[in-house]
This record gives structure tokens, C-alpha cells and sequence, in this order.
């Protein structure tokens, strides 16, 4: 197992030196300063965030709503209907069943006329 206090300590103490170099410059006393229009230049060792910073922001684009399709079904048509007229009395054979021959080969048939539609 590897002992990393020592290297630990190593990297920590310059840095906390580093930290506590301003305030013992001035020999823990506490002056105030006013800036009058000069600027200053620092240096900053460190990850760019961490607890004391928040990181950047991630925007997200809104949602996009679709509105919902719409589908256009037509009525049902009617149903149509075709009227056929009557069949015609012209339009059938009478047949004879008493004399096996169809109208007007036989003028009477005293059974009655069978109607059959032609073929």
C-alpha cells in the first residue's frame, strides 16, 4: 500500500503559503484601499470549478409540440339503388307440362302454363 501523505503534504504547504502570503504582508494589520482607476492582474491555480463555483450553465432548447395529427375520414356514401322495372309478360316461354312443347307450338294447355324465363 502506498503512503500518500507525504506527497500530499508536499504539494500542500506552498500552496497554502502561496494563500497566506497577502495577509502577512501588511503585518496583519487591516487598511483600506480605494482604487482609483488602476487595474490589477492576479493568477489563479486551480480547477475553474468546485464548490465556491458553480458550473457553466447547460441550456436546453424548448420542447417542440407538435399539434396532433388530424385525420380526415369522409362519410360513408349511401347506398344506391338501381330500380329494374317488372319483368315483361313478353319476356318468358310458357311451357305445357301435359304436352311437353312450349307456347306457340301448343295453343292450350288445360294444366296451366308454366312461365320460364328464356335462355
Amino acid at each position: 500500500m502506498i503512503n500518500l501523505r507525504k506527497p500530499m503534504l508536499l504539494v500542500l504547504l506552498p500552496v497554502l503559503a502561496l494563500a497566506a502570503s497577502p495577509a502577512l504582508a501588511d503585518g496583519g494589520k487591516h487598511h483600506h484601499h480605494h482604487s482609483h482607476g488602476r487595474a490589477s492582474v492576479g493568477f489563479y491555480f486551480g480547477a475553474p470549478w468546485g464548490p465556491w463555483v458553480a458550473p457553466p450553465p447547460y441550456y436546453y432548447p424548448a420542447p417542440v409540440y407538435y399539434p396532433p395529427r388530424v385525420i380526415v375520414v369522409p362519410p360513408p356514401q349511401p347506398p344506391v339503388y338501381i330500380e329494374q322495372s317488372p319483368p315483361d309478360a313478353s319476356n318468358y316461354w310458357y311451357y305445357c307440362q301435359q304436352s311437353g312443347a312450349y307456347y306457340p307450338q301448343v295453343q292450350q294447355c288445360p294444366a296451366g302454363w308454366i312461365r320460364v324465363p328464356p335462355r
